[in-house]
């Protein structure tokens, strides 16, 4: 591994690039130069701290960069080589050379540390540790790539190392440009066979917690279970189980005693047994429902719970906060709240094992989750119920990225091509197009690539009743179904960049509706990586993230009509009815297409497909009246010595004579793209462009 050395002269701006290796860098450590810049640096910064001097000869020491090796352009401007993926850590403000090796030897017990060595000031640690790629070793090659890793490596490395040690790392912007000063350390730390932290390529920068975050980072695993019978039937058991301990306990009890004495000693056996309370409520109601009132039951059982919490003590804490805390703690034990960032909607469901779904918070909900919070004594107004939800306090939540995170392992058989080949066509290309598409669509989805949208479209050519549309619609599993949508209006420009955001597949259903301008539109569409838009009743123009893929079915066949070609386009003719009544594993689909994404496979047309697409889209274009009209009266000539040289605007002279009609004479540009696209031979002049044909007499 590689480290560069950079000298910078302030004085003269210039620097001076080098690079070694990293085992010749700490040999060089361990002695002092002649100059003695280090130990006089040592030595002169307690009589510099408190004032903006500095030592005269600092830029004697060169900087030492770890996570990048740098080359030079052409140009002289400094640029990434290679990606080292060591992370820097630092621990400064320490009191002496003792506490100095302690940090090292702490550092050291982990396989992962690279490198630690003393700071050149004496009083400070630097830890380098070692991360890659999961699988084959490697490390992001790509500069963009390589600051994502870094950002998310360091964060990582902070919660790994920071327990292990007795002062507190140094939180720092966490760049590629990461460095320190030369350094003096007799025995610096260095294990160059250091084990890496795996860690797979992050898509985007930490932002907030996440809905996935937050419910993996629940300590009770009964509250990490998904709703559905299993949990429900956990919950049973271990409800039954606390319930057989208090009727024990309570040996004279029977069915129309006072329930009090019975729930007090219940809800501690649940508490105990780490059964959230809602659901303690809940089996609690099954059984005694006709003894006690839901409230009454809702009270005694919350009380037991907050006082085996320790809550009720007495507090300095005011009113005002009193109310937050007791607000979150009902919001998080009551309900399961998420902000959809695809929808751009808040959603809930109750805490307990038969609420499955997610719905939508609306005025209604928010009045009932008021009310609830009011007859648990908490003096709550609608404002605090609306500053909860409207805060960092709800994890953000992006469906489709949940729903591959979850896809599992693929078990290694084809299910993307075997879809497509539910499609009945003689296009021998149509399954390996489709699965390059099918790819795209999910690295868009995933971010793989946010300088591109997925700019193909299949369009399923066929009769009436062939369930293109259903085909289209089966793509994506139910879980991402309210993502699609067969309804887009071209004419309402700036809705239909927010549907690049809203949906994940778009389906234009009768393609042949849409008209030339509109054509136009769609493929600056297909190709747009984001939308710039403004919110409704917002000030601020926002960049939306892209999920949307496009899809498209007709019942006729001339569709295209870009005289230029249509490369956009993977046009298939339907032969007989698709095959939609089937299962399919969709778990396997997406996660054969995350399987290949990850391994980086190719998911875009290469110039190969583009030109089996205009091969086999011919058939599919629009022949216009003109084009007809110069078939019939003129013929391309491949010799030199036959036919004439004409321009565009003679040809059409010439075929206004063969006509009534009058040739719109400001189409010759569109003319001419359409003559370049059948091949014609020409050449240029001053004249503009000629095309060699002779007229058929």
């Amino acid at each position: 591994m590689k480290i560069t050395l950079i000298r910078q002269d302030n004085g003269s701006g210039k620097e001076t690039l080098s690079v070694c290796e990293a085992g010749t860098l700490f040999d060089k450590m361990k002695t002092e130069t002649k100059a003695g810049h280090i130990t006089a640096l040592r030595g002169i910064i307690p009589l510099l701290e408190g004032t903006y001097a500095r030592y005269e000869h600092i830029d004697k020491l060169p900087y030492i960069y770890s996570a990048v090796e740098y080359t030079r352009t052409k140009e002289g401007e400094r640029k990434m080589k290679r990606y080292n993926g060591l992370v820097q850590l630092e621990v400064s403000r320490l009191a002496s050379g003792s506490e100095v090796e302690f940090v090292k030897r702490q550092a050291a017990l982990l396989p992962q540390t690279f490198a630690t060595f003393g700071g050149s000031s004496g009083r400070s640690v630097k830890i380098w540790v070692r991360f890659a790629l999961p699988d084959d070793g490697g490390l992001p090659t790509k500069e963009a790539e390589a600051e994502l890793f870094h950002v998310h490596a360091y964060w990582l490395a902070v919660k790994c190392y920071q327990p292990m040690l007795p002062f507190d790392i140094d939180l720092k912007e966490p760049v590629l440009a990461q460095r320190c000063r030369m350094t003096l350390d007799e025995s610096p730390y260095y294990n160059p066979d250091a084990v890496p932290f795996c860690l797979e390529q992050p898509l985007m920068m930490p932002g907030e917690e996440t809905f996935r975050q937050r419910k993996l980072g629940e300590k009770n695993p009964l509250l990490r279970l998904q709703p559905g019978y299993e949990s429900a039937q956990t919950f049973t058991k271990i409800y039954e189980a606390a319930l057989n301990r208090a009727l024990q306990e309570m040996e004279d009890w029977k069915r129309g005693d006072d329930l009090q004495p019975l729930l007090v000693r219940l809800a501690e056996h649940c508490f105990k047994a780490g059964l959230p309370e809602e659901e303690a409520i809940r089996q609690t109601m099954i059984h005694y429902y006709r003894e006690e009132e839901e409230q009454v039951i809702r009270s005694i059982l919350h009380n037991l719970y907050q006082e085996c919490k320790g809550f009720g003590k007495k507090s300095s804490i005011n009113k005002e906060q009193e109310t937050a805390f007791l607000l979150e703690e009902f919001m998080k034990r009551r309900y399961e709240f998420r902000y959809n960032t695809v929808q751009d909607d808040l959603e809930y469901r109750q805490r307990d094992s038969v609420h499955f779904c997610f719905k939508p918070v609306d005025k209604r909900v928010r009045n009932s989750i008021a009310i609830n919070a009011l007859k648990e004594g908490i003096s709550a107004w609608d404002r605090d119920v609306d500053r909860f939800l409207n805060s960092e306090c709800v994890p953000l939540y992006n469906p489709v990225e949940e729903y591959l995170y979850e896809t599992g392992r693929w078990d290694g058989k084809d299910r993307i091509r075997a879809l497509a080949g539910l499609v009945p066509c003689d296009n021998p290309h149509w399954q390996e197009l489709f699965y390059r598409w099918f790819l795209s669509m999910v690295a868009h989805w995933r971010g793989v690539d946010r300088q591109h949208g997925n700019n193909t479209s299949p369009l399923l050519v066929g009769s009436q009743g062939y369930r293109k549309s259903t085909f289209c619609r089966i793509i994506l599993p139910p879980e991402l179904r309210f993502g699609y949508t067969d309804s887009i209006d071209f004419k309402s420009k700036q809705e239909a960049e927010r549907y690049l955001g809203r949906f994940f597949l778009i389906n234009i259903d009768e393609f042949d509706q849409i008209n030339v301008s509109q054509q136009g539109f769609l493929k600056h569409l297909l190709q747009k990586p984001v939308a710039n838009l403004r919110k409704p009743y917002g000030n601020t123009i926002r960049e939306m993230r892209r999920y949307a893929s496009f899809i498209g079915t007709s019942n006729q066949k001339d569709l295209l009509t870009d005289p230029s070609g249509s490369r956009r386009f993977i046009c298939i003719e339907v032969t007989a009815p698709i095959q939609t009544n089937v299962t399919i594993n969709y778990k396997q689909l997406y996660a054969q297409a995350m399987e290949a994404i990850y391994k980086g496979e190719r998911y875009w047309l290469n110039d190969e497909d583009e030109n089996i697409l205009k091969q086999t889209n011919r058939e599919f274009e629009q022949v216009s009246p003109l084009e007809q009209l110069f078939h019939c009266y003129l013929n391309p000539v491949e010799e030199e010595m036959e036919g004439e040289w004409l321009t565009a605007m003679q040809i059409l002279n010439y075929l206004q004579t063969k006509t009534r009609d009058k040739l719109a004479i400001n189409k010759v540009g569109q003319f001419g793209r359409a003559l370049q696209k059948l091949n014609i031979p020409c050449r240029k002049s001053r004249k503009g462009t000629l095309y060699h044909l002779m007229k058929v007499e």
